[in-house]
């Protein structure tokens, strides 16, 4: 867990130098990373450039399916109702976060969406590498406010 955690990381250190919002993402498949991402939203402006969109088009495209209830998701902050929308669409059960996100957070901090009826079969674990997840989401907003 934590090893998949450190590569979702370093794909946030991607995003922080090219000053997106520091959040990556890996879609793991029989113990291989088969797709990796971060936040492109302010570099290509599209709403939906959040890592785990990216991640998820990625592996539907190397899978050739949509259907990813094989693999599992690991992602440096806690999805937001878009995201974790998408990836319930894809199947995927297992979501693996480290930094809780308490303005947007869809799974434990704001609207936990996967307590409800149809998204009960996902399995989800958050904290994971939590202190160093957000110190980077705390400097990168430290940063653009100054």
């Amino acid at each position: 867990m934590i090893k998949y955690m450190q590569e979702a990381y370093q794909e946030a250190i991607k995003a922080y130098r090219i000053q997106e919002v520091p959040v990556g993402a890996v879609i793991v498949q029989n113990d291989i990373i088969i797709a990796r991402g971060h936040n492109t939203k302010i570099k290509e402006l599209d709403i939906t450039g959040h890592a785990e969109i990216q991640v998820l088009k990625l592996a539907a495209k190397k899978l050739g399916r949509t259907n990813l209830n094989d693999c599992i998701i690991y992602i440096t902050l806690e999805p937001c109702s878009m995201c974790l929308s998408a990836i319930l669409q894809s199947n995927i059960k297992n979501i693996y976060f480290g930094a809780y996100d308490k303005t947007m957070g869809a799974v434990e901090s704001c609207m936990k969406i996967t307590e409800f009826p149809l998204s009960n079969k996902v399995k989800t674990v958050g904290g994971i590498l939590e202190f160093k997840c957000s110190i980077i989401l705390k400097r990168f907003f430290k940063e653009i406010r100054n």
